[in-house]
Protein backbone atom coordinates (compact mmCIF):
# COMPACT_ATOMS: atom_id res chain seq x y z
CA UNK A 1 0.00 0.00 0.00
CA UNK A 2 1.12 3.70 -0.54
CA UNK A 3 3.06 4.94 2.94
CA UNK A 4 2.76 8.61 3.16
CA UNK A 5 6.56 10.03 4.83
CA UNK A 6 5.67 11.83 8.31
CA UNK A 7 8.01 14.97 8.63
CA UNK A 8 8.41 17.22 11.36
CA UNK A 9 9.64 20.76 12.56
CA UNK A 10 12.53 21.15 14.88
CA UNK A 11 11.65 20.71 18.54
CA UNK A 12 11.44 24.35 19.35
CA UNK A 13 12.10 27.76 17.58
CA UNK A 14 15.50 27.24 17.00
CA UNK A 15 16.99 23.26 16.88
CA UNK A 16 20.92 24.06 16.74
CA UNK A 17 23.78 21.58 15.44
CA UNK A 18 26.91 22.23 17.05
CA UNK A 19 29.56 21.11 14.22
CA UNK A 20 30.23 17.87 13.50
CA UNK A 21 31.20 15.02 10.95
CA UNK A 22 29.26 15.13 8.29
CA UNK A 23 27.81 11.62 9.43
CA UNK A 24 26.58 12.69 12.91
CA UNK A 25 25.11 16.10 10.97
CA UNK A 26 23.13 13.88 8.69
CA UNK A 27 21.43 12.20 11.59
CA UNK A 28 21.03 14.97 13.58
CA UNK A 29 18.81 16.25 10.65
CA UNK A 30 17.04 13.08 9.94
CA UNK A 31 16.15 13.05 14.12
CA UNK A 32 15.11 16.78 13.57
CA UNK A 33 12.55 16.37 10.12
CA UNK A 34 11.31 12.89 10.00
CA UNK A 35 9.15 10.73 12.47
CA UNK A 36 8.28 8.28 9.68
CA UNK A 37 10.42 6.86 6.65
CA UNK A 38 9.53 3.57 5.13
CA UNK A 39 12.63 3.82 2.44
CA UNK A 40 16.02 6.07 3.94
CA UNK A 41 19.30 6.58 1.30
CA UNK A 42 22.49 5.64 2.52
CA UNK A 43 25.81 7.44 0.90
CA UNK A 44 29.86 7.04 1.63
CA UNK A 45 30.90 9.81 3.32
CA UNK A 46 34.23 9.76 1.46
CA UNK A 47 32.37 9.90 -2.11
CA UNK A 48 31.04 12.70 -3.14
CA UNK A 49 29.53 11.33 -6.55
CA UNK A 50 27.48 8.87 -4.53
CA UNK A 51 26.03 11.96 -1.92
CA UNK A 52 25.40 14.16 -5.09
CA UNK A 53 23.11 10.88 -6.47
CA UNK A 54 21.78 10.10 -3.19
CA UNK A 55 20.69 13.67 -3.04
CA UNK A 56 18.93 13.04 -6.09
CA UNK A 57 17.32 10.10 -4.85
CA UNK A 58 16.11 11.48 -1.46
CA UNK A 59 14.95 14.74 -2.34
CA UNK A 60 12.77 12.47 -5.21
CA UNK A 61 11.79 10.21 -2.81
CA UNK A 62 10.94 12.28 0.19
CA UNK A 63 13.36 10.65 2.46
CA UNK A 64 16.08 11.26 4.71
CA UNK A 65 19.81 10.80 3.31
CA UNK A 66 22.11 9.26 5.69
CA UNK A 67 26.14 8.92 5.58
CA UNK A 68 28.04 5.48 6.40
CA UNK A 69 31.71 4.48 6.88
CA UNK A 70 33.47 7.53 9.10
CA UNK A 71 33.40 8.04 12.40
CA UNK A 72 29.66 6.87 13.02
CA UNK A 73 29.03 3.41 13.83
CA UNK A 74 26.80 0.98 12.24
CA UNK A 75 24.72 0.48 15.59
CA UNK A 76 23.79 4.34 15.37
CA UNK A 77 22.14 4.07 11.68
CA UNK A 78 20.77 0.78 12.87
CA UNK A 79 18.87 2.61 15.70
CA UNK A 80 17.72 5.48 13.35
CA UNK A 81 16.43 3.37 10.66
CA UNK A 82 14.83 1.71 13.35
CA UNK A 83 13.08 4.81 15.05
CA UNK A 84 12.61 5.80 10.99
CA UNK A 85 10.48 2.32 10.52
CA UNK A 86 12.73 1.87 7.37
CA UNK A 87 11.41 -1.10 5.61
CA UNK A 88 14.51 -0.99 3.30
CA UNK A 89 17.30 1.41 2.41
CA UNK A 90 18.54 2.66 -1.06
CA UNK A 91 22.39 2.13 -0.87
CA UNK A 92 24.35 4.53 -3.28
CA UNK A 93 27.96 3.10 -4.14
CA UNK A 94 30.16 1.61 -1.65
CA UNK A 95 27.58 2.66 0.84
CA UNK A 96 27.69 0.25 3.79
CA UNK A 97 24.29 -1.12 4.64
CA UNK A 98 23.99 -2.83 8.23
CA UNK A 99 23.57 -6.02 9.03
CA UNK A 100 20.06 -7.24 9.13
CA UNK A 101 18.70 -4.65 6.68
CA UNK A 102 17.24 -4.98 3.13
CA UNK A 103 18.79 -2.96 0.51
CA UNK A 104 18.42 -1.98 -2.99
CA UNK A 105 21.78 -0.97 -4.54
CA UNK A 106 21.51 2.36 -6.45
CA UNK A 107 25.17 2.94 -9.05
CA UNK A 108 26.54 6.66 -8.71
CA UNK A 109 24.51 8.66 -11.69
CA UNK A 110 21.64 6.50 -11.61
CA UNK A 111 17.98 6.97 -10.13
CA UNK A 112 15.54 5.07 -8.54
CA UNK A 113 12.25 3.71 -10.13
CA UNK A 114 9.06 3.25 -8.11
CA UNK A 115 6.56 0.21 -8.83
CA UNK A 116 3.42 1.19 -10.31
CA UNK A 117 0.41 -0.34 -8.69
CA UNK A 118 -2.45 -1.75 -11.57
CA UNK A 119 -5.24 0.77 -11.56
CA UNK A 120 -7.97 -1.93 -11.26
CA UNK A 121 -11.15 -1.55 -9.77
CA UNK A 122 -10.59 -4.54 -6.31
CA UNK A 123 -7.64 -1.80 -5.58
CA UNK A 124 -8.46 0.74 -3.35
CA UNK A 125 -7.25 4.55 -4.52
CA UNK A 126 -5.64 5.10 -1.60
CA UNK A 127 -3.04 1.99 -2.80
CA UNK A 128 -2.35 2.92 -6.30
CA UNK A 129 1.07 4.01 -7.14
CA UNK A 130 1.27 8.07 -6.63
CA UNK A 131 3.77 10.08 -9.04
CA UNK A 132 6.55 11.20 -6.35
CA UNK A 133 9.08 12.55 -9.34
CA UNK A 134 11.00 12.37 -12.11
CA UNK A 135 14.60 12.31 -12.89
CA UNK A 136 16.38 15.07 -15.47
CA UNK A 137 19.38 14.35 -17.28
CA UNK A 138 22.51 14.48 -15.33
CA UNK A 139 23.40 17.91 -14.11
CA UNK A 140 26.99 18.30 -13.52
CA UNK A 141 28.61 20.19 -10.16
CA UNK A 142 31.40 21.77 -10.30
CA UNK A 143 33.77 21.59 -7.54
CA UNK A 144 32.40 24.22 -4.78
CA UNK A 145 29.07 24.07 -5.90
CA UNK A 146 27.96 20.87 -4.02
CA UNK A 147 25.98 22.11 -1.53
CA UNK A 148 24.18 24.96 -3.50
CA UNK A 149 23.35 22.71 -6.30
CA UNK A 150 21.57 19.94 -3.53
CA UNK A 151 19.73 23.20 -1.85
CA UNK A 152 18.48 24.02 -5.84
CA UNK A 153 16.73 20.36 -5.48
CA UNK A 154 12.82 19.94 -5.60
CA UNK A 155 10.02 17.77 -6.43
CA UNK A 156 8.91 17.04 -8.67
CA UNK A 157 11.50 17.88 -11.51
CA UNK A 158 14.88 16.42 -9.95
CA UNK A 159 18.10 16.60 -11.52
CA UNK A 160 20.86 13.74 -11.26
CA UNK A 161 23.56 15.46 -9.47
CA UNK A 162 26.86 14.19 -10.64
CA UNK A 163 30.23 15.82 -10.05
CA UNK A 164 31.71 17.49 -13.07
CA UNK A 165 34.71 15.56 -13.94
CA UNK A 166 36.39 14.52 -17.33
CA UNK A 167 35.26 10.97 -16.80
CA UNK A 168 31.27 12.12 -15.57
CA UNK A 169 30.17 10.11 -18.28
CA UNK A 170 31.16 6.60 -17.07
CA UNK A 171 29.83 7.59 -13.63
CA UNK A 172 26.37 7.04 -15.78
CA UNK A 173 27.34 3.50 -16.70
CA UNK A 174 28.31 2.10 -13.74
CA UNK A 175 27.01 -1.51 -13.07
CA UNK A 176 24.75 -1.97 -10.82
CA UNK A 177 24.80 -4.23 -7.45
CA UNK A 178 21.91 -6.56 -7.25
CA UNK A 179 19.17 -6.19 -4.72
CA UNK A 180 19.46 -7.99 -0.90
CA UNK A 181 16.07 -8.32 0.42
CA UNK A 182 17.66 -10.12 3.10
CA UNK A 183 20.92 -10.43 5.20
CA UNK A 184 21.06 -13.97 3.62
CA UNK A 185 21.34 -12.69 0.36
CA UNK A 186 25.04 -11.17 0.03
CA UNK A 187 25.25 -8.34 -2.61
CA UNK A 188 27.17 -9.16 -5.67
CA UNK A 189 28.48 -7.20 -8.48
CA UNK A 190 26.03 -7.96 -11.85
CA UNK A 191 28.48 -9.63 -14.11
CA UNK A 192 29.50 -8.16 -17.35
CA UNK A 193 27.73 -8.58 -20.48
CA UNK A 194 31.08 -8.35 -23.24
CA UNK A 195 30.88 -8.52 -26.12
CA UNK A 196 27.67 -7.47 -26.25
CA UNK A 197 27.09 -3.41 -26.45
CA UNK A 198 26.62 -1.93 -23.00
CA UNK A 199 22.95 -1.12 -22.39
CA UNK A 200 22.06 1.45 -19.37
CA UNK A 201 20.77 -0.76 -16.16
CA UNK A 202 17.99 -1.37 -15.15
CA UNK A 203 16.84 1.37 -12.55
CA UNK A 204 16.75 -0.56 -8.88
CA UNK A 205 12.80 -0.30 -7.41
CA UNK A 206 11.88 1.04 -4.15
CA UNK A 207 8.79 0.50 -2.94
CA UNK A 208 5.72 2.86 -3.27
CA UNK A 209 4.86 5.65 -0.90
CA UNK A 210 3.68 9.30 -0.91
CA UNK A 211 5.98 12.02 0.48
CA UNK A 212 4.18 13.96 3.26
CA UNK A 213 4.09 18.39 2.91
CA UNK A 214 6.80 19.66 4.31
CA UNK A 215 6.76 21.36 8.15
CA UNK A 216 4.68 24.16 8.25
CA UNK A 217 6.72 27.29 8.77
CA UNK A 218 10.17 25.33 8.91
CA UNK A 219 13.66 26.99 7.71
CA UNK A 220 16.69 25.44 7.94
CA UNK A 221 20.20 27.66 8.08
CA UNK A 222 24.05 26.45 7.11
CA UNK A 223 26.77 28.78 6.44
CA UNK A 224 27.40 26.54 3.54
CA UNK A 225 29.80 23.89 5.21
CA UNK A 226 30.35 21.32 2.76
CA UNK A 227 29.97 18.61 5.60
CA UNK A 228 26.43 19.76 5.99
CA UNK A 229 25.31 18.54 2.58
CA UNK A 230 23.66 15.36 3.39
CA UNK A 231 21.52 17.21 6.49
CA UNK A 232 20.85 19.62 3.82
CA UNK A 233 19.45 16.87 1.08
CA UNK A 234 17.27 15.47 3.87
CA UNK A 235 16.21 19.34 4.26
CA UNK A 236 14.88 19.33 0.92
CA UNK A 237 13.61 16.13 0.90
CA UNK A 238 11.24 17.23 3.77
CA UNK A 239 10.03 19.83 1.50
CA UNK A 240 12.10 22.71 4.37
CA UNK A 241 13.61 25.77 2.53
CA UNK A 242 17.78 26.18 3.18
CA UNK A 243 19.09 30.04 3.36
CA UNK A 244 22.88 29.91 3.44
CA UNK A 245 24.08 32.12 5.78
CA UNK A 246 27.61 33.44 5.63
CA UNK A 247 29.10 34.45 8.63
CA UNK A 248 26.10 32.68 10.86
CA UNK A 249 24.15 36.04 11.49
CA UNK A 250 21.17 36.32 9.58
CA UNK A 251 20.80 39.89 9.66
CA UNK A 252 23.77 40.50 8.22
CA UNK A 253 23.27 40.14 4.55
CA UNK A 254 20.16 42.03 2.40
CA UNK A 255 19.81 38.57 0.42
CA UNK A 256 19.29 36.59 3.52
CA UNK A 257 17.17 39.25 5.46
CA UNK A 258 14.86 39.48 2.53
CA UNK A 259 14.57 35.74 2.21
CA UNK A 260 13.56 35.27 5.69
CA UNK A 261 11.63 37.97 5.87
CA UNK A 262 9.62 35.92 2.83
CA UNK A 263 9.54 32.66 4.79
CA UNK A 264 8.92 34.07 7.89
CA UNK A 265 9.57 30.67 10.01
CA UNK A 266 8.79 29.77 13.56
CA UNK A 267 11.02 27.27 13.71
CA UNK A 268 14.64 26.55 12.51
CA UNK A 269 17.08 24.12 12.37
CA UNK A 270 20.62 26.02 12.41
CA UNK A 271 24.03 23.79 11.14
CA UNK A 272 27.05 25.04 12.62
CA UNK A 273 28.66 26.65 15.76
CA UNK A 274 28.71 29.72 13.44
CA UNK A 275 25.24 30.53 14.69
CA UNK A 276 26.09 30.98 18.16
CA UNK A 277 23.61 29.84 21.05
CA UNK A 278 19.91 29.07 20.11
CA UNK A 279 18.77 31.40 22.69
CA UNK A 280 21.24 34.50 20.02
CA UNK A 281 20.04 32.55 16.85
CA UNK A 282 16.47 33.09 18.18
CA UNK A 283 16.81 36.73 18.46
CA UNK A 284 18.55 37.31 15.46
CA UNK A 285 16.08 35.60 13.15
CA UNK A 286 13.36 36.85 14.93
CA UNK A 287 14.56 40.71 14.09
CA UNK A 288 15.45 39.28 10.04
CA UNK A 289 12.22 37.51 9.74
CA UNK A 290 10.78 40.68 9.94
CA UNK A 291 12.46 41.65 6.71
CA UNK A 292 13.18 45.31 7.65
CA UNK A 293 16.93 46.89 5.69
CA UNK A 294 18.82 49.08 7.27
CA UNK A 295 20.09 52.06 5.34
CA UNK A 296 23.02 50.12 2.21
CA UNK A 297 21.23 46.39 3.42
CA UNK A 298 21.57 44.38 5.65
CA UNK A 299 20.31 44.89 9.51
CA UNK A 300 24.13 45.29 11.23
CA UNK A 301 25.47 48.71 11.60
CA UNK A 302 28.93 47.48 10.74
CA UNK A 303 28.41 44.05 9.02
CA UNK A 304 31.98 43.10 8.52
CA UNK A 305 33.40 39.91 8.02
CA UNK A 306 35.70 38.48 6.00
CA UNK A 307 35.76 38.88 2.04
CA UNK A 308 32.59 41.34 2.54
CA UNK A 309 32.25 45.07 2.21
CA UNK A 310 31.11 46.66 5.09
CA UNK A 311 29.82 50.49 6.15
CA UNK A 312 31.13 53.79 7.32
CA UNK A 313 28.92 56.45 8.40
CA UNK A 314 28.81 60.42 7.40
CA UNK A 315 27.19 62.75 9.62
CA UNK A 316 26.00 66.20 9.94
CA UNK A 317 25.61 66.88 13.41
CA UNK A 318 23.29 70.08 15.05
CA UNK A 319 19.84 70.65 15.75
CA UNK A 320 17.18 72.07 13.15
CA UNK A 321 16.29 75.57 12.82
CA UNK A 322 19.19 76.68 15.22
CA UNK A 323 22.09 77.35 13.06
CA UNK A 324 24.35 78.15 16.26
CA UNK A 325 24.41 74.46 17.37
CA UNK A 326 25.71 72.84 14.22
CA UNK A 327 25.61 72.85 10.21
CA UNK A 328 22.72 70.24 10.70
CA UNK A 329 20.39 73.30 11.91
CA UNK A 330 21.88 75.86 9.31
CA UNK A 331 19.00 75.15 6.58
CA UNK A 332 15.60 73.52 6.29
CA UNK A 333 14.91 69.76 6.27
CA UNK A 334 15.16 69.09 2.53
CA UNK A 335 18.63 70.91 2.13
CA UNK A 336 19.28 69.36 5.20
CA UNK A 337 18.69 66.16 3.55
CA UNK A 338 20.87 67.22 0.52
CA UNK A 339 23.56 68.32 2.51
CA UNK A 340 24.07 65.31 4.45
CA UNK A 341 24.33 63.80 0.85
CA UNK A 342 26.39 65.68 -0.90
CA UNK A 343 28.76 65.47 2.09
CA UNK A 344 29.11 61.54 1.90
CA UNK A 345 29.50 61.38 -1.32
CA UNK A 346 33.19 62.56 -1.59
CA UNK A 347 34.18 59.72 0.34
CA UNK A 348 32.62 56.75 -1.92
CA UNK A 349 35.16 56.37 -4.29
CA UNK A 350 37.56 56.00 -0.95
CA UNK A 351 36.53 53.12 0.63
CA UNK A 352 34.86 49.93 -0.83
CA UNK A 353 32.32 49.60 1.62
CA UNK A 354 28.95 51.58 1.94
CA UNK A 355 28.74 55.28 2.78
CA UNK A 356 25.73 56.27 4.64
CA UNK A 357 24.85 59.67 4.91
CA UNK A 358 23.55 60.32 8.47
CA UNK A 359 22.12 62.98 10.51
CA UNK A 360 23.47 63.33 14.49
CA UNK A 361 20.32 65.40 15.75
CA UNK A 362 20.55 66.97 19.23
CA UNK A 363 17.17 65.75 20.87
CA UNK A 364 18.47 67.44 24.69
CA UNK A 365 19.96 70.63 24.23
CA UNK A 366 22.39 71.86 27.24
CA UNK A 367 20.85 75.17 28.38
CA UNK A 368 22.81 78.16 30.29
CA UNK A 369 19.93 78.23 33.00
CA UNK A 370 17.77 75.40 34.80
CA UNK A 371 14.97 75.55 33.04
CA UNK A 372 11.47 75.00 34.51
CA UNK A 373 12.21 71.56 35.68
CA UNK A 374 15.98 72.70 37.27
CA UNK A 375 18.17 70.34 34.50
CA UNK A 376 19.91 72.36 32.14
CA UNK A 377 18.64 70.61 29.16
CA UNK A 378 16.13 71.61 26.73
CA UNK A 379 13.91 68.81 25.63
CA UNK A 380 13.36 69.06 22.11
CA UNK A 381 9.79 67.19 21.89
CA UNK A 382 10.24 64.22 19.66
CA UNK A 383 7.02 65.00 17.56
CA UNK A 384 8.81 68.61 16.73
CA UNK A 385 12.10 66.20 15.07
CA UNK A 386 9.81 63.73 13.61
CA UNK A 387 9.37 65.30 9.91
CA UNK A 388 13.51 65.62 9.87
CA UNK A 389 13.55 62.03 10.92
CA UNK A 390 11.34 60.50 8.59
CA UNK A 391 12.82 62.19 5.78
CA UNK A 392 16.15 61.25 6.44
CA UNK A 393 14.67 57.56 6.87
CA UNK A 394 13.08 58.08 3.34
CA UNK A 395 16.13 58.93 1.85
CA UNK A 396 17.97 55.90 3.14
CA UNK A 397 19.78 57.86 5.86
CA UNK A 398 21.32 56.64 9.50
CA UNK A 399 19.73 59.08 12.30
CA UNK A 400 21.45 59.55 16.04
CA UNK A 401 19.51 61.58 18.22
CA UNK A 402 22.18 63.27 20.46
CA UNK A 403 21.47 63.72 24.45
CA UNK A 404 22.80 66.46 26.56
CA UNK A 405 21.37 66.02 29.75
CA UNK A 406 22.49 68.60 32.39
CA UNK A 407 21.69 67.65 35.86
CA UNK A 408 19.42 64.55 34.82
CA UNK A 409 20.83 61.23 33.24
CA UNK A 410 21.12 59.73 30.54
CA UNK A 411 18.49 57.18 30.79
CA UNK A 412 15.45 59.00 32.02
CA UNK A 413 15.73 61.25 28.75
CA UNK A 414 16.54 58.08 26.50
CA UNK A 415 13.50 56.93 27.35
CA UNK A 416 11.30 59.94 26.15
CA UNK A 417 12.56 59.39 22.86
CA UNK A 418 10.55 55.91 22.68
CA UNK A 419 8.52 56.91 19.35
CA UNK A 420 11.70 57.77 17.55
CA UNK A 421 14.24 55.06 18.76
CA UNK A 422 11.22 52.41 17.61
CA UNK A 423 12.18 53.32 14.40
CA UNK A 424 14.61 51.19 12.49
CA UNK A 425 16.98 53.82 11.66
CA UNK A 426 17.37 55.63 14.68
CA UNK A 427 20.67 55.40 16.84
CA UNK A 428 21.03 56.70 20.08
CA UNK A 429 24.21 59.39 21.26
CA UNK A 430 25.36 60.08 24.68
CA UNK A 431 27.30 63.64 25.33
CA UNK A 432 28.71 63.29 28.51
CA UNK A 433 30.85 66.99 28.30
CA UNK A 434 27.04 68.23 28.99
CA UNK A 435 26.32 65.87 31.78
CA UNK A 436 26.57 67.76 34.89
CA UNK A 437 26.72 67.40 38.80
CA UNK A 438 24.48 68.09 40.74
CA UNK A 439 26.79 71.49 41.54
CA UNK A 440 27.70 72.29 37.85
CA UNK A 441 26.76 74.35 35.70
CA UNK A 442 27.61 74.44 31.68
CA UNK A 443 30.41 76.03 30.48
CA UNK A 444 32.30 76.39 33.89
CA UNK A 445 33.05 72.65 34.51
CA UNK A 446 33.26 69.95 31.94
CA UNK A 447 30.59 67.36 32.59
CA UNK A 448 31.62 63.30 32.75
CA UNK A 449 29.05 60.20 33.37
CA UNK A 450 30.29 57.34 35.27
CA UNK A 451 30.75 54.00 33.29
CA UNK A 452 27.59 52.47 35.40
CA UNK A 453 24.95 54.89 33.78
CA UNK A 454 26.48 54.69 30.48
CA UNK A 455 25.92 50.70 30.39
CA UNK A 456 22.46 51.24 31.96
CA UNK A 457 20.90 53.11 29.09
CA UNK A 458 23.21 50.69 26.47
CA UNK A 459 21.02 47.88 28.24
CA UNK A 460 17.66 50.06 28.27
CA UNK A 461 18.37 50.28 24.04
CA UNK A 462 19.58 46.75 23.89
CA UNK A 463 16.54 45.65 25.62
CA UNK A 464 13.94 47.86 23.94
CA UNK A 465 15.74 46.90 20.52
CA UNK A 466 15.52 42.98 20.88
CA UNK A 467 11.47 43.16 22.26
CA UNK A 468 10.74 45.41 18.80
CA UNK A 469 12.88 42.87 17.10
CA UNK A 470 14.36 46.25 15.85
CA UNK A 471 17.91 46.13 13.24
CA UNK A 472 21.01 46.45 15.29
CA UNK A 473 21.18 50.48 16.60
CA UNK A 474 24.18 52.33 16.60
CA UNK A 475 25.26 53.56 20.17
CA UNK A 476 27.83 56.25 20.27
CA UNK A 477 29.44 57.75 23.16
CA UNK A 478 31.29 61.21 22.97
CA UNK A 479 34.36 62.25 24.25
CA UNK A 480 37.61 64.20 23.66
CA UNK A 481 39.37 63.85 27.67
CA UNK A 482 39.77 60.30 29.33
CA UNK A 483 38.49 61.83 32.24
CA UNK A 484 35.10 62.11 30.70
CA UNK A 485 33.54 58.73 31.03
CA UNK A 486 35.24 57.34 34.48
CA UNK A 487 36.02 53.58 34.33
CA UNK A 488 35.40 53.11 30.41
CA UNK A 489 37.73 50.07 30.30
CA UNK A 490 34.14 48.64 31.58
CA UNK A 491 32.09 49.64 28.62
CA UNK A 492 29.81 46.89 28.15
CA UNK A 493 30.30 45.54 24.23
CA UNK A 494 28.28 42.01 24.64
CA UNK A 495 24.94 43.22 23.31
CA UNK A 496 24.30 42.03 20.26
CA UNK A 497 21.51 44.93 19.46
CA UNK A 498 24.32 47.55 19.95
CA UNK A 499 27.30 48.61 18.03
CA UNK A 500 29.07 51.04 20.27
CA UNK A 501 30.63 53.95 18.98
CA UNK A 502 33.24 56.20 20.94
CA UNK A 503 33.47 59.63 19.33
CA UNK A 504 36.83 61.42 19.48
CA UNK A 505 35.44 65.26 19.53
CA UNK A 506 38.90 66.99 19.70
CA UNK A 507 39.25 70.25 17.73
CA UNK A 508 42.22 72.63 17.30
CA UNK A 509 45.33 72.01 15.14
CA UNK A 510 45.70 68.61 13.39
CA UNK A 511 48.97 68.00 15.98
CA UNK A 512 46.80 68.47 18.97
CA UNK A 513 43.84 66.10 17.08
CA UNK A 514 45.93 63.48 16.05
CA UNK A 515 47.74 63.25 20.24
CA UNK A 516 43.57 63.22 21.75
CA UNK A 517 42.94 60.77 19.30
CA UNK A 518 45.98 58.80 20.00
CA UNK A 519 44.96 59.30 23.59
CA UNK A 520 41.30 57.63 23.35
CA UNK A 521 42.39 54.81 22.17
CA UNK A 522 44.91 53.68 25.10
CA UNK A 523 42.74 51.46 26.86
CA UNK A 524 40.31 51.48 25.08
CA UNK A 525 37.64 48.03 24.84
CA UNK A 526 38.29 45.61 22.76
CA UNK A 527 36.18 46.16 19.69
CA UNK A 528 34.40 49.62 20.11
CA UNK A 529 34.37 51.48 16.96
CA UNK A 530 36.13 54.79 15.90
CA UNK A 531 34.43 57.90 15.23
CA UNK A 532 35.95 61.09 14.77
CA UNK A 533 35.17 64.94 14.31
CA UNK A 534 35.42 67.81 11.40
CA UNK A 535 35.08 71.06 12.37
CA UNK A 536 34.26 73.48 9.97
CA UNK A 537 35.67 76.58 12.42
CA UNK A 538 37.55 75.51 14.98
CA UNK A 539 39.98 72.70 12.86
CA UNK A 540 42.62 74.26 11.55
CA UNK A 541 42.75 73.16 9.33
CA UNK A 542 39.94 70.88 8.87
CA UNK A 543 40.80 67.67 7.03
CA UNK A 544 39.19 66.97 3.60
CA UNK A 545 37.62 63.36 2.71
CA UNK A 546 41.36 62.13 1.55
CA UNK A 547 42.83 63.31 4.44
CA UNK A 548 39.99 61.99 7.05
CA UNK A 549 40.15 58.69 5.31
CA UNK A 550 44.02 58.68 6.48
CA UNK A 551 43.67 58.64 9.44
CA UNK A 552 44.74 55.27 11.60
CA UNK A 553 42.30 53.73 12.35
CA UNK A 554 40.21 54.86 9.87
CA UNK A 555 36.86 56.16 11.46
CA UNK A 556 33.82 54.41 11.27
CA UNK A 557 31.74 57.28 11.83
CA UNK A 558 32.69 60.92 10.53
CA UNK A 559 30.57 63.50 12.07
CA UNK A 560 30.88 66.91 10.35
CA UNK A 561 30.05 70.42 13.11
Amino acid sequence: MVVPVATRSPGGPVTLVADADPETTALAASRALYVRAPTVVLAPVNDIGAQLTGASAAVGLGVPLLLTGGTVVAADVTVELDRLGADVVLAVGSAVVPAGVGAVRLAVGSVPSVPSVPSVPSVPTATRATPIASWGAAQAVAPGQEVAAVIGLARPAVATLVVQASDAAALLTDPIVSTAKSPSLPLRLAPPRAPRPPRPPAPPVVPTFTPAPAPAGALVLTDGAPAHLAALATARAAGVAVQVVPGGDPRRLAPVVDALGAVKPSVVLALGSVFGTPELLAARVATASTGVQLPAGGQLIFPTAAGMPGKRYVALYGSPGTPGLGVLGEQDDAATIARAEATAAPYRPLTPDAVVPTLEIIATVASAGPGADGNYSAERPAAELRPLVDAAGAAGMTVVLDLQPGRTDFLTQAQQYAELLALPQVGLALDPEWRLAPDQVHLRQIGSVGIDEVNATAAWLADFTRERALPQKLFVVHEFAPRMIVERERLDLSRDELAVVLHVDGQGGQPAKAGTWALLHEGAPTGVHWGWKNFYDEDTPMLDPVQTMAVQPVPDLITYQ
